[in-house]
């Protein structure tokens, strides 16, 4: 029996850069980025840029900025845009092309499954540091830190230490957005 992935068509950076509207792309196969994510799932990405931003602006560390939704481009045939990420690093491009310390998933119904699988495989691969699961409709944040490779779930706590690159630390309570 042939598996689906075999017959499906397999797609590259360069065909991705010239689709019309909003995608990522994940091993070579498409995922629309459409409808717009709901109000709820925005704000609450406003809210996390917000405590980033804010707890970023008390520490001397200069070259680590917060996003929202930024392309990186992992590799010809990965293109993923996170809801909101910390990149420790000029971004000399129109996209990022190397990996962010922090990434935040809001997780929807149509990407749930995605968000915890194969973003998850995809972004330990990569080194991403911390990669943070937003769950609505639980209003709960899982935290994430990759410790040899693998990600670990970090205990549930309200303050965290996050580090990030080159002696950059921020102190956050991301679950402080549920109480808005």
């Amino acid at each position: 029996m042939i598996s689906a992935t075999k017959i499906l068509p397999h797609y590259t950076y360069d065909d991705w850069k010239d689709w019309e509207g909003n995608w990522e792309l994940l091993e070579g196969i498409p995922f629309a980025m459409s409808p717009q994510p709901i109000p709820k799932h925005q704000r609450m990405a406003g809210l996390l840029f917000s405590i980033f931003d804010k707890a970023l602006k008390k520490t001397t560390c200069r070259q680590c900025r917060v996003y929202t939704p930024i392309d990186w481009k992992i590799n010809s045939d990965t293109v993923v845009a996170p809801d909101v990420l910390i990149v420790c690093g000029e971004i000399k491009k129109k996209f990022l092309d190397f990996t962010p310390s922090l990434l935040v998933e809001i997780l929807s119904p149509s990407t749930a499954i995605k968000d915890r699988n194969n973003k998850f495989i995809i972004y330990e691969k990569e080194g991403v540091k911390y990669y943070l699961i937003a769950d609505i409709d639980k209003e709960k944040i899982e935290i994430f830190e990759l410790v040899n490779g693998n990600y670990i779930l970090l205990s549930e706590k309200k303050t965290y230490v996050i580090n990030l690159e080159n002696r950059c630390c921020i102190r956050v309570n991301p679950n402080k957005i549920w109480e808005d």
